[in-house]
């Protein structure tokens, strides 16, 4: 039975009690909640994944509770438990989504050391990757979904999760976050897309939650070879600037752009090295989402892998 299938009132007594296991593909997460609300944000944007057994081991267990005390009359909050501790701020009490969704992000990046880990959507076709890196308010999301949604397979969103030993990029597949414009430019370019409620006024502004396709969630344990890296950056003023860069401009870019290049050392360096040298990279400008969706799959049938 998959998530969205599991009635609201079931699957909430399963979070307040043992909570629920949801394999991510590299990773498993367990979560825990005793917010009414979170079942049924979890039945839509979870909704093709299977929750996994209790009892199995996961990678992180996160506790998504009212806070104690006056903040849950006056002013109500929720607070996020990472390994029973709190490590993240409590946010407003009508923001539980969010909260799990970006202490999950904090969580993983901060405790999956079995692999390099990119700050990169990642999307596939054909067996082989693209990698997106960026950083905060470059479009990577907006054009991450968009591939999802045009002929591409999703990995991530958030994490490019390189596998030191082969240097495969896996997927670690959850919701992809749209913030502002980009909730209705992704609506409007698929309306059968399916996108979890719209929660304001967060630190990001407007956050709605993009579900992964079930073949996209079925498919979360196959793995790809890197191929692209695309460096995006969303501006309004320009089509789509494709512009190459050398690949040792693209390494440090992306070891900047690690969230823990420095912690993993030599393997780090040598599986961020493979990457590169059999990508041909990129730097993307772009204005025109549906042209850039065009442009990264004629960059992709175009690319060949050195020799």
């Amino acid at each position: 039975m998959l998530i969205g299938d599991v009635a609201p009132a079931r699957l909430q007594s399963e979070l307040a009690g043992r909570g629920i296991a949801i394999d991510c593909g590299a990773a498993c997460v367990r979560i825990r909640s005793d917010v009414p609300a979170l079942a049924q944000l979890l039945r839509i944007v979870y909704r093709g994944y299977e929750p996994s057994d209790a009892k199995r081991a996961c990678d992180v267990t996160v506790k998504l509770r009212r806070a104690p005390g006056l903040r849950r009359w006056l002013r109500p909050q929720v607070e996020l438990l990472i390994d029973g501790a709190r490590e993240l701020e409590p946010f407003p009490a009508d923001t539980p989504l969010p909260l799990l969704e970006w202490g999950l992000n904090y969580a993983l990046a901060t405790r999956l050391t079995s692999y390099l880990l990119l700050h990169a959507g990642v999307v596939e076709r054909g067996g082989r990757a693209v990698l997106l890196p960026a950083m905060p308010g470059a479009g990577k999301s907006t054009l991450t979904a968009a591939l999802a949604l045009g002929g591409f397979r999703l990995l991530s969103d958030e994490f490019g999760v390189v596998r030191f030993d082969d240097a495969r990029l896996l997927p670690l597949l959850r919701p992809i976050a749209l913030k502002n414009e980009s909730i209705d430019v992704i609506a409007r370019l698929a309306p059968e897309a399916v996108i979890g409620p719209r929660f304001p006024k967060t630190h990001k502004g407007t956050v709605a939650h993009l579900a992964p396709a079930a073949s996209h969630v079925q498919a979360r344990h196959q793995s790809a070879a890197p191929a692209l890296v695309i460096f995006p950056r969303f501006d309004a003023a320009v089509g789509v600037e494709i512009e190459p860069i050398p690949r040792a401009r693209a390494f440090a870019r992306l070891a900047v752009n690690s969230f823990n290049y420095e912690v993993v050392g030599p393997d780090g360096f040598d599986a961020l090295g493979r990457v590169v040298a059999a990508s041909a990279c990129y730097q993307l400008r772009y204005g025109e989402l549906t042209r850039a969706v065009q442009a990264i799959g004629r960059l992709l049938d175009d690319a060949v892998a050195p020799s």
